[in-house]
């Protein structure tokens, strides 16, 4: 069965580094694992959907939860889905310092990513967009 999870957490001292160590292990590891996502960052902010089996989406997610790069890990959306919406990407990576400001303001309060603030809905509609104007790199 496959599932669609998204959740948020903060950055304990992120730096380019930690996000390249991020996406390094992603992207070594996963396909292995059958897991497919974008990580979206921002400021000290990460937002990442992960796509795969329910038990390999689960034990990841536990993982990263535990992993202390990361703080304040908060679920935000979990589906049952029919079809992977991030199959192309063993981990994608969208940059948000480098997107149009008013791309941001249009799903929230103010022109930064806070998922926090918002619904795991709009998250998931502000990803899409992302999508959608081709603002992610590093699809494969």
């Amino acid at each position: 069965m496959l599932v669609r999870l998204l959740y948020a957490s903060r950055a304990a001292g992120a730096n380019s580094t930690s996000i390249e160590s991020i996406l390094e292990a992603s992207r070594k590891h996963n396909p292995a694992r059958g897991i497919t996502g974008i990580l979206c960052h921002g400021g000290e902010v990460y937002m990442q959907v992960l796509e795969g089996g329910r038990e390999q989406v689960n034990v990841l997610y536990n993982r990263i939860a535990a992993d202390p790069r990361h703080v304040q890990v908060t679920l935000l959306h979990y589906e049952e889905v029919t079809e992977r919406r991030f199959a192309g990407w063993t981990m994608g990576l969208v940059n948000l310092a480098k997107i149009n400001a008013s791309v941001l303001l249009k799903y929230g309060e103010r022109a930064l990513l806070d998922p926090y603030a918002v619904s795991g809905r709009v998250s998931m509609a502000l990803l899409e967009e992302l999508i959608a104007t081709a603002s992610i790199i590093g699809k494969t």
